[in-house]
């Protein structure tokens, strides 16, 4: 966890009816490379933690017996069982409302566990240490993250999305979307250090990802990209979606100036683009994947004579 900081349930309050269509979509492919690198037969069980919506879940349903979703946001495992009814497997899929550190007994063991842009919220070695002792011997730990291009930052309060700027690049038929304006209009509103829930990130969430799976017991990782880079249409209502679907500006955090921040952030976009469209491109997607060793033979004491 970041030193000074503590999750409260407030940090994606409000944001669960704008992710889907506020984020964009992670590179095409995505499933066949994990099925490929993962050996996924339809037979194995997955736990994706921090679920959100279900956006990596529902993508990898097919692929496994059971995928279980978790995350501590009502809203979001509210839209996850949407998403699971409307792409038809409900049936394969079950959805938990709980904290990483807090996952509830009974839930079994998992051939594989995910992380979807959502560990660095974690309490980052207890929820590893957690997620191996649920992982079956030879179980992968997936870690999968937007590739993002450093045009995209807007000072203290990070990427607006992750949808990569096409402004330099000839022949797109809108402009890209206006990131760093966006930026300055939420610290305007919010002030200039991030937003998180009820408290405030002036360094952003921590990174060093490898040396806690490696304190957990993990070995690797094997790194794959999924290339993106292909043409990506957003409107207006898209763009404001995205800010709203973002931690450090939720809907919330702006009090009684949501609407009036709703209303300088269209006027914004509409001065950005004229049509109402903006061109982007579809990151590429990095994953990342963890081992857990082999069970441990049975020393000759224990085993039964």
């Amino acid at each position: 966890m970041v030193a000074g900081w503590e999750w409260d349930e407030t940090l994606f309050l409000g944001t669960a009816p704008y992710y889907r269509r506020g984020r964009p979509p992670y590179a095409p492919g995505l499933a066949g490379v994990l099925a490929d690198v993962l050996d996924l037969d339809g037979r194995g069980r997955l736990i994706d933690v921090g679920c959100g919506p279900g956006t990596l879940a529902l993508s990898l349903a097919h692929a496994f017996r059971e995928t279980v979703g978790v995350d501590p946001d009502a809203g979001m495992i509210a839209e996850a069982e949407r998403g699971a009814a409307g792409t038809g497997v409900a049936g394969r899929t079950r959805w938990v409302r709980a904290r990483a550190e807090e996952l509830p007994p009974g839930l079994g063991t998992f051939t594989a566990a995910t992380f979807g842009q959502s560990f660095h919220w974690m309490d980052q070695d207890r929820v590893a240490a957690i997620i191996r002792d649920l992982l079956l011997p030879g179980g992968a730990l997936v870690h999968v993250a937007d590739l993002k291009s450093a045009d995209q930052s807007v000072g203290s309060v990070g990427s607006v999305g992750s949808v990569s700027s096409v402004s330099s690049v000839s022949g797109v038929p809108y402009p890209a979307e206006p990131d760093a304006a966006i930026g300055a209009l939420v610290r305007e509103y919010l002030g200039p250090v991030r937003r998180a829930g009820r408290g405030v990130l002036p360094h952003g969430t921590p990174g060093g990802e490898a040396a806690v799976f490696a304190r957990a017991g993990f070995t690797g990782p094997e790194r794959h990209v999924v290339p993106g880079g292909q043409p990506l249409e957003r409107t207006v209502d898209d763009a404001v979606a995205g800010v709203f679907s973002m931690s450090f500006s939720a809907p919330h955090l702006f009090g009684a100036r949501r609407d009036a921040f709703e209303a300088d952030l269209r006027r914004l976009l509409w001065r950005a683009s004229s049509s109402g469209r903006f061109s982007g491109r579809v990151p590429s997607t990095e994953v990342r994947v963890w081992r857990k060793g082999p069970a441990e033979p049975a020393s000759p004491a224990s085993q039964p004579s």
